[in-house]
């Protein structure tokens, strides 16, 4: 059964969310487990520092 783990956060930049994702998915993958990623950008169309 697959499993799901979120990594969100206002003020971490891109870079840091995708730097403690991958880093993350490395670990489980360490450990036997598949891993895929898939990055989703929720704001469609505005700039998520002047909401």
């Amino acid at each position: 059964m697959p499993k799901h783990i979120f990594v969100t956060g206002g003020v971490v930049s891109g870079l840091g969310k995708g730097l403690t994702a991958s880093s993350l998915g490395r670990l489980l993958k360490l450990r036997g487990l598949r891993v895929s990623m898939q990055k989703l950008d929720p704001y469609i169309n505005v700039d998520p520092g002047t909401m």
